[in-house]
């Protein structure tokens, strides 16, 4: 019997009023001024909030008007950048047109003067009834993932206990495009044309925002949680306030744009539609238009590893990810500098994280970049590889991979692994802070709950139906 699912259902879109105007006043009052809330949550206390079916039991879900009190724990440094602070180890999350979602436990050994990159599947499960379209994992110690599908639902795990919470049943359409904007929240795009907040705690559906005509293929936050962009089928951009919960501006781009993202530093986005990336600063003002090679599928913004220099990556369908050097002078255009080769078929979609290298390596810590490929192979590559300045084109080599035997891999995520500022005295591991801050394991999970086999097999913990879910029978 398949894993069974909660729904969740939503009291209704809340209708929002868009503007048609530019989004240079709006995108810059909102990314100003980040250092005097560097930590701005997603304030939505004006909303009326919608309910929740969970086990069977309807619950309501109230919007906090005030900060929930939390228990605070130790942590060796405040300081992100600190090797202390990264990961040692991290998940590799794919899924595929097979509906299978495949797990990989990353590690780093010391390997001599140098060090090593491993991997380990520790799950390989059919997780939808539809390929898998989107995965998306909360950031800050990852706990959460979130996948979506064909199937129209977007499926929760936790990926510690490695169990399944349910199903939120919300959209009307196949799932796009899934992100955690923090570990507390959940935005997810569709088909139906509107995007989704969801909150973490109980999985209630916080907005339903609408405003495009057609599919929307792309939701990006910027860093600063408080505005999100996304581009869709109507060949428009549009701004979401995620404070309030609205739309604020839209504007024609006269393309259909698959993909946005935000630079590392929400100075920049870029919107990717075919073989062309056009990079815009906040004032919305077009600074480049790139046209690559060859047709375009992932693209990534990505900091060096040493300095403060932004990189663009690009996978395509000529078997290669390209790295872009984007010049802190914006007047400069992007180029080529390098190629991440390997894969024997179209990059499908690439991802990175800053990891913590052990005692005894050449360097503290390092950039892994991660790209999947229809011809089955998850690639890892190290970008402490990359040479800090060269007059040529270099081409760097994978420094491991995993191999899925043919299967054509859709959508990636990286989640986190232990940190260096996890691990306590006397060799026992500190619990994770948002394990002590709240009790959100017993209220999401629960008895019925499907467990992991290491394996890859699912075994359903209960055999009663729930509304909603017969169709996965």
């Amino acid at each position: 019997m398949p894993p069974r699912t909660s729904s969740t259902k939503g009291a209704g879109p809340l209708k929002p009023s868009l503007k048609k105007a530019r989004l240079s006043n709006d995108v810059h009052k909102a990314t100003t001024k980040r250092d005097s809330a560097p930590k701005a949550r997603l304030d939505l206390d004006s909303s009326k909030s919608t309910s929740v079916k969970a086990k069977g039991k309807e619950r309501a879900a109230l919007v906090e008007t005030k900060p929930k009190t939390k228990k605070k724990v130790s942590t060796a440094t405040s300081d992100p950048s600190s090797s202390t602070s990264l990961p040692t180890a991290f998940k590799v999350i794919t899924g595929s047109y097979e509906k299978l979602l495949y797990g990989l436990e990353g590690s780093v050994s010391a390997e001599g003067p140098g060090y090593g990159f491993h991997l380990k599947p520790v799950f390989i499960f059919p997780a939808h009834v539809s390929c898998i379209k989107a995965v998306a994992a909360s950031p800050q110690g990852g706990k959460w993932l979130a996948t979506g599908s064909a199937d129209e639902i977007v499926k929760v795990w936790d990926l510690r206990r490695r169990k399944e919470i349910g199903g939120l049943m919300h959209h009307e359409g196949s799932i796009t495009h899934l992100e955690f904007p923090s570990r507390s929240y959940l935005l997810s795009a569709s088909e139906d044309g509107t995007l989704a907040l969801f909150r973490a705690r109980d999985w209630a559906v916080l907005r339903t925002l609408k405003g495009h005509k057609g599919r929307v293929n792309s939701v990006a936050v910027h860093q600063s949680c408080k505005v999100a962009l996304s581009v869709g089928k109507d060949r428009t951009l549009r701004m979401w306030d995620l404070m309030r919960g609205k739309g604020s501006a839209s504007t024609k781009i006269g393309k259909e744009g698959e993909l946005v993202r935000w630079s590392t530093d929400g100075s920049l986005f870029a919107v990717q539609a075919q073989n062309t990336i056009d990079v815009y600063s906040t004032e919305m003002e077009l600074l480049h238009s790139i046209t690559h090679p060859s047709r375009l599928h992932d693209i990534k913004f990505c900091k060096r590893v040493d300095g403060d220099g932004e990189l663009l990556f690009a996978a395509g369908e000529d078997k290669k990810l390209s790295v872009y050097d984007v010049p802190q002078d914006h007047s400069q255009v992007p180029t080529i500098i390098a190629e991440m080769v390997g894969h024997g078929n179209r990059v499908k979609a690439v991802d990175w994280m800053r990891i913590a290298l052990p005692a005894g390596a050449s360097r503290q810590s390092t950039t892994l970049v991660c790209t999947i490929s229809s011809d089955g192979k998850v690639r890892l590559f190290d970008l402490a590889a990359l040479p800090a300045s060269s007059e040529t084109k270099v081409e760097l080599q994978p420094a491991t991979e995993y191999d899925t035997k043919g299967t054509r891999l859709t959508c990636l995520t990286l989640a986190d692994g232990e940190s260096g500022s996890g691990l306590a005295v006397n060799g026992k591991r500190k619990r994770d802070d948002d394990d002590a801050e709240d009790d959100d394991d017993d209220e999401s999970g629960g008895e019925n709950e499907a467990e992991w086999d290491v394996d890859g097999a699912a075994e359903d913990g209960a055999s009663d139906e729930e509304e909603g879910s017969d169709e996965d029978e």
